[in-house]
């Protein structure tokens, strides 16, 4: 008898580079990871680790930061996949 186990892996999706490109639409202009930075006290690493590694595990601070930055609630930043 053979049991197959299928494990589902669960992660957090950040919604960073979309977000960032939706205000660069509406701004007319480009947006910087370092003007995001800048803006919210959120060191530059830390948003290009939210931008581009799946699974970036990052404090409920940080999440409040960018609600704020980009004037959105928290399922707009952030999705459980």
């Amino acid at each position: 008898m053979i049991i197959n186990f299928k494990f589902e892996t669960k992660l957090i999706r950040y919604y960073l580079k979309e977000l960032i490109a939706d205000r660069e639409f509406h701004e007319g202009r480009r947006i910087t990871l370092d003007e995001v930075s800048k803006a919210t006290g959120i060191h530059r690493s830390t948003l290009s680790k939210i931008a581009n590694i799946k699974s970036y595990n990052t404090t409920t601070d940080v999440v409040d930061k960018l609600c704020d930055f980009f004037q959105v609630d928290v399922e707009k930043v952030i999705k459980h996949v």
